[in-house]
Order: C-alpha cells, then structure tokens, then sequence
C-alpha cells in the first residue's frame, strides 16, 4: 500500500507538477513542453504529468481495498489485524481525497469502489455524482481509520512512518476544509479535530522553523504524514527542484522555481524567506562546501531551499562521499523526509475555520504561534487576508497546495497575473546585479474548466462512455 508513496507518478514529482500552475513557481526547465502546457491549463490529460498520478493512486487504492477485504482472514493477533485494516482504511481514504480534489468538483465526481459495495470488481467503478460524494467517503474511510490505529507515539522506529491516529485526523480537517467551499457547515467541525491532534496526538511545534526540515527531525513533533527519506526509496523530489545538473557535482533536475512574488510576500524580518528560498549571494554548503547561490537555470534567479540539507554533506564537493543522498542522480531521493502535512498547517487550519465563523479573535492563538516562530509580531484579531498570507509564506513550495489555496477562495487574479523574476547581468556571479521582468506571462484561467484536471481521454474511451469528461477539458 505505501510503496506508490516514494513514486516519481506521484509525490516524486507529478502531482507538483499540476501545483506549479500557482503563483508561487514556475516550471523552471522550459524545454519541458508538457510541463509548460500543464503550467498554462493547455494540457489534454494526456501524456505522463496529469494521468501517471491518476493511475497510481487509483493503484494504491485498489492495494488497499485488498486489505480491507481479506485482513479478517490473515493468521495474526486481533491487535494486528485491526492496526492493518485501520492503515488500510487510511491509505484508501488518502489516495482517494487526492484524486477527489485534483480531478471532481461540485458537479462531478471521480470514480470510486471499494469491496463493501457487493457489486465490487464486478462491474466498472462507478463515478460519483459530485465530489462532495467523494469527500463523504474519504470520511467515512479516516473515520474508521482514527478508531482503529494506534497514536505515533507507540510506534517503534521500525515502525515509522506507518498510518496513525493523527494523521487521520489531519486529512480529515483538510477534507472537511476542502469540502466547505461549497457548505460552510463543515468549518465547524474542523477546530476539534486539530485539538485532538494537539491534545492527545502530542503535536507542537518545533521552536525553528528552518529545522524543520532537517533529517534529524524527521520524525518530530511536527511531523503528521511525509513521504519518507531514504537513499533508494526517498522521494526525487530534493533532486527535481534542485539547481539543473547541480553545478557539475550531482544530477539536480532544476524544475519549480520561486517567483519574485512569492520572495515579496514575505515581511520583514521573517525567518522562514531565507528558510524558504535561496536567491543570488546567499551561502549555503553544498557537499561539504560553503558556496554563494547562482543559476544558469532557474528563470527567476532563486531556488527552494527547503530541502536542500542533506546535500549539505559529504566532503570536497564530492557527491560519492555523502551517505545521505541516492548515488543514482537519475532517482534524486535523500535521507530527508518530505512533509506532506505537518502540525502548522493543523493549526492554520483551525485558525481559518474559526475566521470563516466569525470568531476571528479566537484564531489569533493558532494562527499566532505559527507567526511567533517565524519571529513576527501577534495579530489581536487575524482578518482572512491575514490567514491567506500566513498559509503561503508557512507552507510555501511545500504539498499543500497553493493553488487549491486559491481556487477554492476564489483568488483567480492571482493564478492569472504574469510572474516575475530577477533576471542577472552574469548568471554564474553571485553577486551580479538584476533586474526584475517577467518570467511568465499572464495567464488564461477559466472556471469551471480550470478549477479541475482533465482525465486522461483514454480513461473515457476504456470506460465505453460510462465516465464523463471534466467540463471544458
């Protein structure tokens, strides 16, 4: 069930691929056509970006339905079993709201079947009239994974990274996040569960925001749910955003560069830009080297710095002599755990329920220990805009989602706008001077087309018309 986790189809590199199409980054290798035409909502469905992920989440599903369906029968302890069913239950519901929010919307589901329904594997998945059906049963599936999963804490290190009773309800609020853009209802229901996560799930904050992402803190109090680190199975995901052909020393991939938008929102004095992202002039060790940043690659003039440590190791610029990297440049995996959801955005995410209810100084709390870290002044009463920024510059270049961020709050200017860059007069000085210019023009965005992904035409044609394609696609 978990081995699709590491996969390149999916959190290796190809669903960011369908988030890079924010205002946060841009392609960054501009020879990559179909990554440029998925940036751009020109994508058909077809080709590798948009439909690998599709496939191997429905894959991981489907391993995860033969759980469900036959773990009653293994020769284990009734502990065990519940535990297998209760991972089973979540993979399923976590492969599922993937798929639901990248590809359904209001008035179209995405296909769903499970062993439960008698007409499993019996005839064709049925889609779903609405997402909305489809979040109900990612519920439904966390739901029973919380009752039935142990806390992290119990967990032995062999254990790591195993579904758990926090993780469950974190996908849940997400879900329940998601799911109120079209009933407000749901935001009640958010705040309780991100206290379940703190009180009894024993989540908190690390006090550095740039230690976070560390290897030693793979497995902190922050961490909910990661792709994780490993020198063979790790997600290539370090390697993809790293700096193409990693100035002659590894095989960086040189894709999803930070805009000067992105660099600008930030205030002053907040820890977590140069956390975030590395521009011109800044210094950072590299295989054991301390060197300045500059790019003949990326168009803006800036890298993701988050999850750059473990090529910090190794000695003399020498790739072979770090331990904490895949020697195979073609699989670009490190030791580094990649955070899928971690403990800040629980507490945005608690924060934005209770703004969106009206109850504006009780998010100051949340909403305010995560601005506290970052070494920035508390807001008595945080405002939506307030709550906007801090979700892009906690969670920026991270899985999130800022581009479901602002579909579904309705931000549309801001996915259109050109991007910027800084464009310097040497490319290989660090301390050249630049320009700023745009890097990528405005953009065409439509709704409802481009509130979803288009599925893959071949699907339809396999389906004999029993799935229907996403307006406008």
């Amino acid at each position: 069930m978990y081995m699709g986790m590491s996969s390149e189809q999916t959190f290796g590199q190809n669903i960011f691929f369908m988030m890079t199409a924010s205002d946060d980054v841009v392609v960054g290798r501009n020879d990559d056509g179909e990554a440029v035409d998925v940036k751009n909502f020109n994508c058909t469905g077809r080709g590798y970006y948009v439909p690998a992920p599709w496939n191997s989440l429905y894959n991981m599903m489907a391993l995860a339905n033969q759980v469900i369906a036959n773990i009653d029968n293994a020769t284990v302890s009734k502990d065990l079993i519940n535990r297998a069913k209760g991972e089973a239950y979540f993979m399923r519901g976590f492969d599922h709201f993937w798929i639901a929010y990248l590809w359904g919307s209001k008035d179209q589901g995405v296909p769903y079947d499970g062993p439960e329904n008698p007409l499993y594997q019996k005839r064709i998945a049925p889609q779903l009239a609405s997402v909305i059906d489809n979040y109900k049963q990612v519920i439904s599936d966390l739901q029973k994974a919380a009752n039935l999963l142990p806390y992290f804490s119990s967990y032995g290190q062999g254990d790591w990274g195993r579904a758990h009773k926090a993780a469950a309800w974190a996908y849940m609020a997400k879900t329940y996040m998601y799911w109120a853009q079209y009933d407000a209802s749901k935001y009640a229901l958010i705040p309780a569960l991100c206290d379940s996560i703190t009180n009894q799930g024993g989540c908190a904050l690390l006090p550095s925001y740039k230690s976070v992402f560390t290897i030693a803190n793979n497995w902190s109090s922050e961490y909910i749910w990661s792709v994780n680190g490993g020198v063979n199975g790790g997600s290539e995901f370090p390697g993809v955003i790293l700096e193409n052909q990693g100035w002659g020393v590894y095989n960086g991939w040189g894709y999803c560069q930070p805009t000067e938008e992105l660099y600008e929102e930030y205030e002053q004095g907040d820890s977590r830009r140069e956390a975030t992202i590395l521009k011109f002039g800044d210094t950072f060790t590299y295989f054991g080297v301390s060197r300045q940043y500059w790019s003949t690659n990326s168009p803006t003039g800036m890298q993701n710095n988050k999850y750059m440590e473990a090529f910090s190791y190794g000695t003399n610029s020498n790739a072979a002599s770090n331990a904490f990297i895949n020697q195979n440049g073609n699989n670009p995996g490190t030791c580094q755990n990649i955070p899928l959801i971690r403990y800040a955005e629980i507490l945005l995410f608690k924060a934005e329920a209770l703004i969106q209810m009206g109850q504006n100084a009780s998010a100051a709390a949340p909403l305010n220990q995560v601005r506290n870290r970052a070494g920035l002044p508390s807001i008595a009463s945080p405002t939506i805009a307030d709550l906007k920024h801090e979700r892009r510059v906690e969670l920026a270049i991270e899985w999130s989602d800022r581009l479901m961020d602002l579909k579904r709050w309705g931000d549309y200017d801001n996915i259109r706008q050109p991007l910027h860059g800084r464009i310097h007069a040497d490319k290989t000085d660090p301390n050249s001077p630049y320009t700023i210019q745009v890097v990528w023009p405005a953009r065409t965005f439509t709704t409802p087309k481009d509130l979803v992904w288009p599925i893959n035409p071949d699907e339809i044609i396999l389906a004999n018309g029993a799935y229907k394609q996403n307006a406008g696609w």
